[in-house]
């Protein structure tokens, strides 16, 4: 789904500038004042505990010289300041998610040769608890938990860390991450101006915008398309996710049935209406032909050669846009973001989901558990208010100084913060250039970048303006909030039996039989036939499982 909070993220645009939308994001975090983020604990080795977990070399991470994963100045900043050393049972090239840190650890927990502590998956949790492999956290946590960190933990309700516990023990702590990021629609504001277009307020608005767009090539390349998609639907940008939620419809989320239980969204009629309107865009012309075939990176050629106007994205969509956006210093294309336009009166809703789907356990045959939770209040403190120049360590490495090393991702532990204010601070403070408004770490970089474009002083920070300006992405955060327009999946569980078992197929089916609607290769009926085959295949019986698991956790 829309992987904003996820660590595997990263835009070359913004590595290039210094930054990620990941780092960006890690610096989401609140103001509170400082507190002890833990001392170290007696042990024989002088006050100093060593804990094992495992690693993935994420190529946007670059060395200083002479170090590497097993020296580094974090890991040694965690030992001086925590007592805490850190040793890596095995370093992999890729992301926490990609295959080959994955194949690594399948095979690790099918050997029972897990570290001390590592990331797992909502499915390996499960895994790892059934064969009593990792250790309840509860008196742990409890324990050696800072009062920041409880806090911290609990600012969406309780809902993440509630996903870490089972039969009433915590058994993995989440790396939160903010569930509120919308999806919203990006609309080329320099076409609107030249064929003399109101502003998409609905979604026919909308669509006579994609029809003008496609039909009068306000680019003027002699071929232009109405909106920008790509082969993979849950995509960030570019993807159908802000599209369906437009119809009512969601992707690959658990919905209230109205009777007190769960249903699937993807089969539901509003699915059919949005794949209905997929349909006739695509006869009409107004999608590019080879979508199912390209990725956002391939898609996007299209939008930055002038052929694309609209598209659907996340609130980080801008540092993408900008790479055909600004050429040569000056800003050679005009965007605007909207909220999501409805098909009906009704305001249409974005989907979200929990805010994270990776958890940190620890192996039963650890010595000292507690070193995950020093590591966690640790990061906490540091990425909510570095209170000395030294710990600027954490982020930047040795010389403290950004440097696009994007040293941040040596930390062994991390959570990001759980809601933000910036939409409701960074508007305001941007458009009256109030540098005071400005109070977390975030907002303090998002405002001096923002501002970095206002005053013509670094026009490339035109991506940031159009994130957090005052009619920018995050500006339509309050609004969203404040009339309960955030869609959260309600299931939050393990997969259940069932889903481990038909998950891939059913949704390897559902992509095949949705893109040939799209692309108008079967009748639109064919949905119907769909969502039978679904139930009998496996969906009935993920459907009970998920509606047994509600019963106990809602």
């Amino acid at each position: 789904m829309q992987k904003i909070r996820k660590i595997g993220l990263a835009l070359t645009l913004i590595l290039s500038l210094g930054v990620t939308a990941c780092s960006s994001k890690t610096a989401d975090t609140g103001s509170a004042e400082p507190k002890a983020a833990g001392q170290p604990a007696a042990s024989k080795e002088g006050g100093v505990i060593e804990i094992s977990t495992v690693r993935a070399q994420d190529p946007y991470l670059k060395f200083d010289e002479g170090e590497n994963f097993d020296k580094n100045a974090v890991y040694d900043a965690y030992e001086k300041d925590i007592g805490v050393r850190i040793k890596n049972q095995w370093v992999v090239d890729g992301t926490v998610d990609g295959p080959q840190f994955q194949e690594k650890l399948k095979m690790a927990i099918t050997t029972n040769d897990i570290p001390d502590f590592f990331p797992a998956t909502p499915a390996q949790v499960q895994q790892l608890i059934e064969a009593d492999m990792i250790q309840d956290l509860t008196s742990v946590y409890d324990q050696y938990a800072s009062d920041e960190t409880k806090e911290f933990m609990q600012k969406d309700g309780g809902l993440q860390m509630k996903s870490g516990t089972f039969d009433g023990k915590l058994m993995a702590i989440p790396q939160t991450g903010n569930p509120f990021a919308p999806q919203l629609v990006w609309v080329r504001s320099d076409w609107l101006k030249k064929l003399n277009l109101p502003e998409p307020k609905t979604m026919q608005d909308l669509m006579n915008i994609m029809e003008a767009f496609a039909t009068k090539d306000p680019g003027g390349t002699g071929k232009s398309y109405g909106i920008a998609l790509n082969k993979k639907f849950d995509e960030g940008a570019l993807g159908l996710v802000g599209f369906l939620n437009g119809y009512h419809a969601y992707l690959n989320q658990w919905i209230d049935d109205g009777n007190g239980g769960l249903m699937y969204s993807d089969i539901q009629p509003q699915m059919k209406e949005a794949l209905r309107g997929l349909q006739d865009m695509f006869k009409k012309g107004l999608i590019d032909p080879e979508f199912a075939v390209k990725d956002m990176q391939k898609e996007s050629e299209l939008i930055f050669s002038n052929k694309i106007g609209v598209l659907y994205g996340a609130e980080w969509t801008p540092a993408h846009l900008a790479q055909g956006a600004v050429k040569d210093g000056k800003v050679v294309q005009e965007w605007s973001v909207y909220r999501l336009p409805s098909i009906d009166g009704t305001e249409a809703s974005t989907q979200i989901e929990l805010g994270t789907n990776s958890y940190y356990v620890v192996s039963k045959k650890a010595k000292h558990p507690e070193a995950l939770i020093k590591l966690l209040n640790q990061w906490i403190a540091i990425d909510n208010h570095q209170t000395t120049p030294e710990q600027k360590v954490y982020e930047f490495g040795k010389d403290l100084k950004e440097k696009g090393n994007n040293y941040w991702l040596l930390n062994p532990v991390m959570a990001f913060n759980l809601t933000s204010d910036n939409g409701d601070v960074l508007s305001k403070a941007i458009e009256t250039k109030d540098a005071g408004l400005p109070k977390t770490k975030d907002q303090k970089t998002r405002f001096e970048r923002a501002m970095k474009y206002v005053n013509g002083e670094d026009i490339s920070m035109w991506w940031e303006y159009l994130i957090s300006g005052p009619k920018g992405a995050v500006s339509n955060i309050p609004y969203l909030k404040e009339h309960n327009l955030f869609h959260q999946n309600k299931f939050y569980g393990a997969p259940t039996p069932t889903m481990v078992e038909k998950r891939e197929i059913l949704n390897r089916k559902r992509d095949e039989i949705f893109l040939k609607i799209i692309m108008n290769q079967v009748p639109i009926d064919e949905f119907d036939k769909f969502v039978e085959e679904w139930k009998k295949l496996g969906g009935d019986d993920i459907t009970k499982e998920v509606n047994e698991w509600y019963a106990k956790n809602k």
